[in-house]
């Protein structure tokens, strides 16, 4: 039986009116699973640039970033719309005051029609629902979070730093703001089955609007990095993982928008899978599998 998704691409088509690019912008925002407030090290997984390693420079001013960043898409961004995407480290943790000042001004560049925060639900208090709310008010608003897995055990072991309940009650807070949640998934992590990667899937579309599903890459300076170096799990293959991302899309509710279907962590730092390292390669090949499962997605 066919089955069709919602990419991000027609998503965002209905939403702005047409094609938009994401800008990777940065905050200068901290990690409460860094500095000690819930956890040192953060998760095991993540980079030194705090999964935001293609984002501009925090040293410089949103405005400045968003100039260099549109440079660098080139010719193929010209003359489109874009949303800004503070993707590093926790985009609601530190001073609410400061942030929003950032954001707000990133929100009132002529180019930008959205506007993307990547966070932790454990850092979604009343001051930053309060300022989602606000941001909320002029353009559209997405809030992505790292849930990673919907294992408990394995959340501990990747030191994710916070339980299942606290993903559920930042959903149903962010629900009443009237923003667009995303859910990032991992496939792949440390010690779980096919099963429990599957359930993840299943469980987080119980709840968000979109989701990211990203394979694990094992990255240069990550404490994930010197469990593969000692042999303690092993990384997906290519085949392994096209068909996983076939029963994941099979599995989330059509109107749950698809916002990526792998992803590519920075080249100098990937220790593994060396064949994630083609992007279009890779993405070419799952779309391929996609469509000899007549899993499609929908046209507008």
């Amino acid at each position: 039986m066919s089955h069709t998704y919602l990419t991000a691409n027609v998503y965002c088509r209905r939403l702005f009116g047409g094609k938009v690019y994401k800008l990777a912008l940065s905050a200068a925002t901290g990690c409460p699973n860094r500095d000690g407030t819930v956890g040192v090290g953060g998760c095991i997984f993540c980079s030194a640039g705090g999964s935001g390693d293609f984002a501009a420079s925090a040293a410089l001013p949103v405005s400045q970033q968003i100039e260099e960043a549109k440079q660098i898409l080139g010719a193929k961004g010209e003359g489109l719309k874009y949303i800004a995407y503070f993707q590093s480290y926790t985009g609601t943790y530190g001073d609410i005051v400061h942030l929003e000042r950032i954001y707000t001004e990133a929100e009132e560049h002529p180019d930008i029609v959205g506007l993307s925060i990547a966070t932790r639900p454990d850092c979604l208090g009343k001051d930053a629902l309060a300022m989602l709310k606000r941001l909320a008010l002029k353009k559209p608003l997405w809030v992505e979070l790292g849930l990673q897995t919907s294992n408990e055990e394995t959340a501990k072991n990747i030191n994710r730093g916070y339980p299942l309940a606290v993903y559920e009650k930042a959903m149903a807070d962010l629900a009443a703001l009237n923003v667009h949640r995303i859910t990032h998934v991992i496939l792949g992590l440390p010690g779980e089955s096919r099963a429990d990667m599957l359930a993840t899937v299943k469980y987080a579309g119980q709840f968000t609007d979109g989701i990211k599903l990203q394979l694990l890459h094992v990255l240069e300076g990550t404490a994930l990095a010197e469990s593969y170096r000692r042999g303690e799990f092993r990384t997906l293959e290519p085949d392994e993982y096209y068909e996983l991302v076939a029963d994941a899309v099979d599995l989330l509710p059509e109107n749950v928008v698809i916002h990526r279907l792998t992803g590519d962590g920075a080249k100098r730092d990937l220790i593994a899978p060396k064949w994630s390292g083609d992007k279009k390669r890779v993405l070419a090949d799952i779309n391929k599998v996609l469509r000899a499962r007549e899993i499609q997605p929908t046209r507008k």
